[in-house]
């Protein structure tokens, strides 16, 4: 099972949704879901993980900043993009005001939305709000905490966050070590081999009910993978 970021696409031009799913679906880091309708998108972001929204300005049943509005008042937190023929800065101002992260004016360029939706998903995963399921442990980066089915809380150090993040977003491919120690502790560090393999024992620790014989941070040949 991949960890691709799962995204959003509402718009009513049919023609424009499936163009957007497709060439988005090319990449393997994205799942891409669609709606036609506001009404499709409050319910989509309740019922499914959503990690980004792209959404249109011109719905058919709603103006798409009053449903920015709602889904914003019903917990939704990941970002969401707007798209409108519309390029004033008063219309720029109000889909922001409503809640939108970012705003595209039509027609445009989709290296340019493609640019603009995998910025606004690195801001989120570093964000407070950011959420992502580890096992049965929600794991929150920007608090650096795993919280259990039960609510307890376990606090994660920076490279130990930095280490279930990466591990996160390469599905369940493995890992390895050069790769990240490279990543977490950067290209210059003089940090060896040894000193990931103890914040590996250390978090199967904190996370695995037999460390020993571990489930969710698993050793494989050449490095590591997360099974979620």
């Amino acid at each position: 099972m991949s960890n691709a970021s799962r995204l959003l696409v509402v718009d009513d031009d049919r023609d424009l949704r499936d163009t957007l799913a497709e060439q988005l679906g090319f990449y393997e880091e994205f799942q891409v879901v669609t709606a036609e309708s506001a009404a499709e998108a409050i319910e989509a972001v309740k019922v499914d993980r959503i990690d980004l929204a792209i959404m249109d300005v011109g719905l058919p049943d709603m103006d798409g900043r009053d449903a920015v509005k709602v889904m914003r008042r019903e917990g939704f937190r990941s970002p969401i993009i707007m798209l409108t023929a519309q390029g004033s800065d008063t219309d720029t101002v109000m889909g922001l005001e409503a809640g939108a992260n970012d705003y595209v004016v039509k027609p445009f360029k989709f290296a340019v939305l493609l640019a603009r939706i995998r910025a606004q998903l690195r801001q989120y995963e570093a964000s407070e709000d950011a959420v992502f399921q580890i096992g049965h442990y929600t794991f929150r980066p920007g608090s650096k905490l795993l919280t259990t089915e039960k609510g307890s809380k376990l606090k994660l150090t920076e490279k130990e966050t930095a280490i279930l993040r990466y591990l996160y977003r390469a599905g369940q491919a493995v890992v390895g070590r050069d790769t990240l120690l490279t990543e977490v502790w950067g290209y210059n560090s003089n940090v060896t081999t040894h000193t990931l393999e103890t914040h590996i024992y250390r978090l199967r620790q904190k996370i695995e009910t037999d460390p020993s014989n571990a489930r969710i941070l698993v050793t494989e040949p050449g490095g590591y993978k997360l099974i979620p």
